[in-house]
Order: structure tokens, then C-alpha cells, then sequence
């Protein structure tokens, strides 16, 4: 595995030139990395990534049993067979994508430590000025960049959602947010109280429970849950008869996502029995003696937010068995030894995990401008989630909120591959989406709308992203099995595209 990051830098004054800038080495910028290296193999190109090393979330993330919750057949890349369990480690999934890297020299493209803080477009000479910062010695880089290729994420990394609750200065235990978990927490023996039901809570309660003399989980709000055995029947019998790994891979893929895309489906189509079928699961993994009603059992339809999958049902049983609970209330205050709550009930704890999410952050918190002029994404439109009206020479990865990111991550980094390519042969230097005139005046509407996906990041930045219309050109449609074949189709000469 490598880890070496290239750090030369232009002389002072100087900005040392790439075609392409990947922002970001995550599971998409070495996606995207890769597909430079083999589909655009004459072009310079560089990673910046801000941490210390790759891996982005499964870097960020370091809390107690931290894993996927998505399978990694169809987390992982398509062109890179996954082996292991379909429910994997962070620590898995960096040594998986530390292989990527090794296997296809790509360790010499990155640099780590580089936080990028402005990016302005030249439309005279074609290209983006990057300002960054060394974050290991605090000097400042200056890079200039043909085409910016966005694969950050979604979220704040430096600092995870915390809401402001009364008293929090008072309590005399220690309060830490999952997102920013310290190395030095011995919760052995100690009371803790989660807070949150998300995935991360689902993920820390099992963990934490087996050293814990008691975790609690405090909801405002119920989740759906699914469980399962972390396994893949079929890859393992495939295994035993010996069949080779890129074609169980595929195999498995395909089986996942095409039960995905049903269940999704019906999520839709039959909302209720969906929802009847997932209390029924709970109620028997938990027994008798768990309220579902009350703790398990939501407002929204199955899928409106994301439906955690809790793997061999660790969190259920945990509750089962005692060594965690979980209670439904709303927070009044923090006192010096836990939390009041809203019915007049108390908890005790010595540790309070607050896994209450992130804060969305649109293009990595960068100060974009075009020709000096502030840019607001907010007031773009987008063309298929991944371009913006108005942006030249700009690509963004945003992947798919009820199916793997890396499946959209893959299908961007072609679609970039190809427009790049046919830049070159046209001779073209830039290139933005402009709407045609049968879309001007077309409706727009939020980036996604609440009926459809309403977690409480989108709600608290939704303003902060771009637009969409009523046309699928115009759309980021969370539909994989639709865009999977939209995207290859794809004519780079649409008059959508406006190059110059």
C-alpha cells in the first residue's frame, strides 16, 4: 500500500499547470484517478486531498465498529473485484483502495495536506487558479488546472453536526462527536448515552455495548432498519467451485443492485407493506419486551431518509440481550451528571456520543469566482447532478442516496474520460452546459425534492445547492439503472454542451 504523495511545487510566484485537478482522495478521486490513468493516459493530472492521507470518510470516521453500510460488491469499484465480507471495516475498505492506488502507480498523482481555499476561472486563458494551503507547514500553492474534476464529498469533514442544547456546558462527563472521535476515550465500565439513530448510532451502540456497562440510545425520532447476514451466499458457493474473482464480482453486483432497485421500487409502489415487513423483522430480533411501536416505527415512508442496515442485526440483539436501549424523548438540557429530557425523565451518563450528523458542504467549502465575480452554485442549474449552467470546465461527483456512491462515481468518471477526449479532438478548451432554448422557462426545483429524500442535512443546506428542472437532462435522478445507460449514451456534440 502507498502512501507516498508527490509534494513538488512550482517555483514561488509561479503555478505549476495541470489538465486536470481532482479535488479530493476519497473512494471517488481514486475512482477518478484511475479512469484518468486508463481512459486519459496523455494528460497531466493531480490529486489534492486535504488530510493526511486517502480514504476521505473511511479516514475521517474513526469511531468504535466504524464499517460500510453499504456492500462493498457495488461500493467497491466496478473495475476492482471485492473479496471480503459484503459489510466491510473502515480499515478494509482503505487497505482495498490502497491497492487501487499501488496497482496503478497512482500514489505519485497525490498530494496530501493540500486544502484548496479559492478557485477562480480565467475565461482569457481557459483555465482554474487554485489557492491552497500546505496544512503541514502553512505555506500557500498555487496551481493552475485546464478542468476541475470535484470528487470532495458532500460534507463537512473538519467538524460533524452538533446542535446547541442548554446546559452542555455544565455536564461533568465528556462530550464528543462521532465525526471527530478522540484516540484517548476509555469507555470501559462507563455510562453512555448515544444520541442519535442514524447509521453512526446503529454502528456505536453495538461496539460501544461490548465494553460499556451500559449504552443508551436517545432518539428524538425512530429509523427503519434492515438486517442480514454478512454474507453473500452466492459469492461464497461461487468461490468454492473456483470460479474466478472479477466474475463472481460482476455476478454478485448484478444480484445486488437488481434486488436493490426492487426494493427501492416498492418502497414507492406499496409503502405500507414495505414498512409492515421491516417492523415485523424488528419485533423479531428484538422480543417482546422492546416497545416498537414507539422506538422503532417512524413518520416517513421506508426510504424517504436512509435505511440503515445493521449486519447479523448486532444492534437488535445488543438491545435484546440488555447491554444496550434505547428511549424516545427530546432534550430539555444538559445537567452536570446527563441529560434531562422533555417527558421529565433523566439519564445518567458518564460519556454522551453525539451522533448527530454532519453540515453539508457544497464543492469542499471552496470560494469559487468566475473572472474575480463570486460564483453561487445555488443559482446554477445542474446538468445530470454532475455539471452546473454557467461553470466551464467543471465536473462534481455526487452519488446516489439509496444505492452505493461508488456506482455513480464510476459512471461520472467515464462520462469526464470521454468529454475530456473529445475536447482534445475538437480542439475545444472549455466547455459549459447552457440550457437549450426548449428549456428556457422549464420548472425548477430543489436539487431533490423533501417526498422523495428529506434527511436533516439536505433540509438545513438545501438552499445552498443547485437547482434542478423537470427535464431528466436537468436532473440528478437517483436512478442507477436508468443513468447507467443515459450516461453511456451521452453525445458529446449535444447541443447542451457549449464548447469554446
Amino acid at each position: 500500500m502507498s502512501e507516498t504523495a508527490t509534494r513538488r511545487s512550482a517555483a514561488p510566484g509561479q503555478a505549476e499547470h495541470f489538465d486536470v485537478v481532482i479535488v479530493g482522495a476519497g473512494i471517488s478521486g481514486i475512482g477518478g484517478a484511475y479512469h484518468l490513468t486508463h481512459q486519459c493516459p496523455d494528460r497531466r493530472f493531480v490529486v489534492l486531498e486535504a488530510q493526511e492521507s486517502f480514504g476521505g470518510t473511511w479516514l475521517t470516521h474513526r469511531y468504535p465498529g466504524i464499517r460500510s453500510d453499504s456492500d462493498l460488491y457495488t461500493f467497491g469499484y466496478r473495475f476492482k473485484p471485492w473479496t471480503g465480507t459484503p459489510i466491510a471495516t473502515a480499515e478494509e475498505i482503505r487497505r482495498y483502495m490502497g491497492e487501487v492506488i499501488e496497482e496503478n502507480d497512482l500514489g505519485r498523482h497525490i498530494r496530501y495536506g493540500h486544502r484548496i481555499e479559492r478557485a477562480d476561472w480565467s475565461e482569457a486563458a481557459k483555465r482554474w487558479t487554485l489557492e491552497a494551503v500546505r496544512t503541514d507547514i502553512g505555506e500557500p500553492v498555487r496551481l493552475t488546472a485546464g478542468f476541475l474534476w470535484m470528487c470532495q464529498g458532500y460534507y463537512r469533514h473538519a467538524a460533524g453536526y452538533l446542535p446547541e442544547w442548554p446546559g452542555m456546558a455544565r455536564f461533568r462527563g465528556r462530550l464528543v462527536h462521532a465525526q471527530t472521535w478522540p484516540e484517548d476515550l476509555d469507555y470501559t465500565g462507563q455510562r453512555v448515552v448515544v444520541i442519535g439513530s442514524g447509521a453512526t448510532a446503529a454502528t456505536v451502540v453495538p461496539a460501544m455495548a461490548a465494553r460499556a456497562a451500559h449504552v443508551t440510545m436517545l432518539q428524538r425520532s425512530p429509523t427503519y432498519f434492515r438486517t442480514g447476514r454478512n454474507a453473500i451466499e452466492i459469492a461464497d458457493e461461487l468461490r468454492t467451485l473456483g470460479v474466478d474473482e472479477s466474475w463472481i464480482h460482476e455476478i454478485v453486483r448484478r444480484k445486488i443492485l437488481h434486488e436493490q432497485a426492487l426494493f427501492a421500487e416498492r418502497t414507492f409502489r406499496e409503502p405500507e407493506k414495505v414498512r409492515d415487513e421491516l417492523l415485523a423483522n424488528a419485533r423479531a430480533h428484538l422480543g417482546p419486551g422492546v416497545d416498537v411501536d414507539t422506538h422503532f416505527t417512524p413518520r416517513y415512508r421506508p426510504w424517504q431518509q436512509r435505511l440503515a442496515f445493521i449486519p447479523d442485526a448486532d444492534l437488535f440483539v445488543a438491545i435484546r440481550e440488555g447491554r444496550a436501549s434505547v428511549v424516545t424523548d427530546e432534550i430539555e438540557e444538559f445537567t452536570e451528571s446527563g441529560i434531562q429530557l422533555r417527558s421529565g425523565a433523566s439519564l445518567e451518563a458518564d460519556i454522551v456520543v453525539a451522533a448527530t450528523g454532519f453540515d453539508l458542504s457544497v464543492m469542499g467549502d471552496i470560494a469559487f469566482s468566475l473572472d474575480g465575480e463570486p460564483l453561487d452554485f445555488a443559482r446554477t442549474v445542474t446538468y445530470r447532478g454532475t455539471m452546473f449552467t454557467g461553470v466551464p470546465n467543471l465536473a462534481w461527483v455526487f452519488g446516489y442516496l439509496r444505492a452505493s456512491w461508488t456506482l455513480r462515481a464510476d459512471l461520472v468518471g467515464d462520462f469526464v474520460c470521454r468529454l475530456l477526449n473529445h475536447m482534445r479532438d475538437t480542439g475545444a478548451r472549455a466547455v459549459v452546459p447552457a440550457l437549450r432554448p426548449g428549456d428556457e422557462g422549464m420548472a425548477l426545483l430543489p436539487w431533490i425534492t423533501a417526498e422523495n429524500f428529506n434527511p436533516g442535512y439536505l433540509a438545513r443546506g438545501m438552499h445552498l445547492l443547485p437547482r434542478q428542472g423537470d427535464r431528466r437532462e436537468w436532473q440528478h435522478t437517483q436512478d442507477y439503472w436508468r443513468e447507467k445507460d443515459e450516461f453511456a449514451a451521452i453525445r458529446m456534440d449535444d447541443p447542451v454542451f457549449a464548447y469554446r
